[in-house]
C-alpha cells in the first residue's frame, strides 16, 4: 500500500513554499516522523516528516519547486524495506569490458542498461549499495534530478565585470526577500520616530553576578540580561497601553496581553519568535524560552506558529558590538526596543565623576498612535526598572 506525502497546511498569511532540500531519494528506507524534506516559506524553513514507515517510492515535486498547502509531494510504500541488489546485479560478467567498473562500485548489466537509457555515465551517479555499488534506484534518482528544471538549483553566478573584477550574483532566499519587503513597508507606511536614553547597568550586573550560579542551579537556566529587559518591558507595556497597541484600518487595537518578540539571528536571516503572555512568565520561563528559540533558529527548526503575532519586539544589537542604532518597526506592532553594547563611561553622580557600565537604549515607535510623551516615559520606565532590578521583581 502506498501513502501520499503532502505539504502541511500553511497559515493564511503564507501563500506557498519552496522545496529547498530532499533528505531521501527514491528507494531509501524511512521511518515514521523521520524528516523527508525541507520547505522554505517567506517566514520560516520547516521540515516535513514521514507519515509512515516504509520506502520512499517516488518523488513528485523536486528541489526548487513551488508548492501550495496540501499539495502532493511524494509517495511512500508502507511497510516495505529497501531492497539489496539481486545477486546477478552484484557481479559483473567476465565478458564485460573493464571500463564498466569504477573501483569497487561495479555496475551490473541491468544498471548499465538503465544508464544507457537515461543517457548517464557511472561517474554521474552516487551508489548506495554495498561498497558503493550503483543500484537501479540510484540511476532513477539521478535521472530525475537531471531532468529537474535548471532554476531548481539556483546556482551562484560568478562573472568578471567591465572593470575586470570578479563579482558573484546569488539569488535571494524567500526569507530574505520577505525581510526586505517588510522593512521597506515599515518605513513607507508608518510615521516612525526614535527616542533614546541610557541606562546604568551596574546594579543589574551586580545582581546577576551574585545570583547567577544559584539561579542556574535552581531553574536549570542561565540568568542573562534579556530576561530582565523582557520583564521590564512587560511592566512598562502595562503602564503605557498605547505602546502595546496596533492600528487595524481606522481602529486602534489595545492588547490585554504582552506577546514580546525576540529578534534572533539565524543562518537564513533575522527571525522574531514570540514569547507569549510574558506578564505571566517568570525570569526562568523567559530565559528558557529564549534559549530554546535560539537553538531552533540556529538549526532552522522554528515553526510558523512560533513567529506569528506579537505586540512588541526587543532586539539586541549589543551582542554584535553595536553602540547605537535606530531599530525598524515590525508591523503591525507600534514599537520596538533596541538594546546595545555595554561600555564603561565617565558619568557624573552627586557632582562626582565615576566610571559606570552604560548601555544606550533606543525606542522606535509609530507616531500615528504613540505620542512623544508616552514614548519618552515608556523608555524612562524601562531605564528606572533596570537600574533598580528589585522593582522588576516587585512589579513596582
Amino acid at each position: 500500500m502506498s501513502v501520499e506525502v503532502k505539504t502541511p497546511a500553511l497559515p493564511e498569511s503564507v501563500a506557498d513554499a519552496l522545496i529547498v532540500n530532499w533528505f531521501k531519494k527514491p528507494g531509501d528506507s524511512i521511518t515514521l516522523d523521520e524528516p523527508l524534506l525541507e520547505l522554505e516559506t517567506d517566514k520560516v524553513v520547516l521540515e516535513v516528516p514521514a507519515p509512515e514507515t516504509g520506502v520512499l517510492e517516488s518523488i513528485v515535486e523536486e528541489v526548487g519547486a513551488t508548492v501550495l498547502g496540501d499539495q502532493l509531494l511524494a509517495y511512500i510504500k508502507v511497510g516495505a524495506v529497501a531492497e539489496e541488489p539481486a545477486e546477478e546485479e552484484q557481479t559483473v560478467a567476465s565478458s564485460e569490458p573493464a571500463e564498466e567498473a569504477t573501483g569497487d562500485a561495479q555496475t551490473s548489466p541491468a544498471v548499465r542498461k538503465a544508464l544507457r537509457e537515461n543517457d548517464l555515465s557511472a561517474d554521474e551517479v552516487a551508489g548506495s549499495g554495498k561498497k558503493g555499488r550503483i543500484l537501479k534506484e540510484d540511476v532513477a534518482g539521478a535521472a530525475q534530478a537531471k531532468a529537474a528544471p535548471a532554476k531548481a538549483a539556483e546556482p551562484a553566478s560568478i562573472a568578471v565585470n567591465a572593470q575586470g573584477r570578479v563579482e558573484e550574483r546569488v539569488p535571494m532566499t524567500r526569507l530574505r526577500k520577505t525581510i526586505a519587503k517588510r522593512l521597506l513597508d515599515a518605513t513607507a507606511s508608518t510615521a516612525m520616530l526614535t527616542t533614546f536614553n541610557e541606562v546604568n547597568m551596574q546594579p543589574l550586573m551586580e545582581m546577576r553576578s551574585q545570583y547567577k550560579d544559584l539561579f542556574e542551579k535552581t531553574h536549570d537556566a542561565r540568568l542573562g540580561f534579556m530576561s530582565l529587559f523582557v520583564k521590564a518591558a512587560t511592566i512598562a507595556l502595562e503602564r503605557f497601553p498605547d505602546v502595546n497597541a496596533s492600528i487595524d484600518g481606522d481602529d486602534i487595537v489595545y492588547h490585554g496581553y504582552s506577546d514580546i518578540g525576540i529578534a534572533v539571528s539565524s543562518p537564513r536571516g533575522l527571525v522574531v519568535p514570540i514569547l507569549r503572555n510574558t506578564e505571566n512568565m517568570s525570569l526562568a520561563d523567559v530565559e528558557s524560552g529564549i534559549a530554546a528559540y535560539a537553538v531552533k533558529a540556529r538549526d532552522g527548526k522554528l515553526g510558523m506558529d512560533e513567529m506569528q503575532g506579537g505586540t512588541f519586539t526587543i532586539t539586541n544589537g549589543g551582542v554584535f558590538g553595536s553602540l547605537l542604532s535606530t531599530p525598524i518597526l515590525n508591523p503591525p506592532q507600534s514599537a520596538i526596543l533596541g538594546m546595545h553594547g555595554i561600555n564603561k563611561r565617565v558619568m557624573v553622580e552627586n557632582d562626582e565623576m565615576v566610571i559606570r557600565p552604560m548601555m544606550y537604549l533606543a525606542l522606535s515607535y509609530d507616531h500615528r498612535i504613540i505620542d512623544g510623551q508616552s514614548a519618552v516615559l515608556f523608555l524612562k520606565t524601562i531605564k528606572e526598572l533596570v537600574e533598580d532590578p528589585n522593582r522588576i521583581l516587585l512589579g513596582v
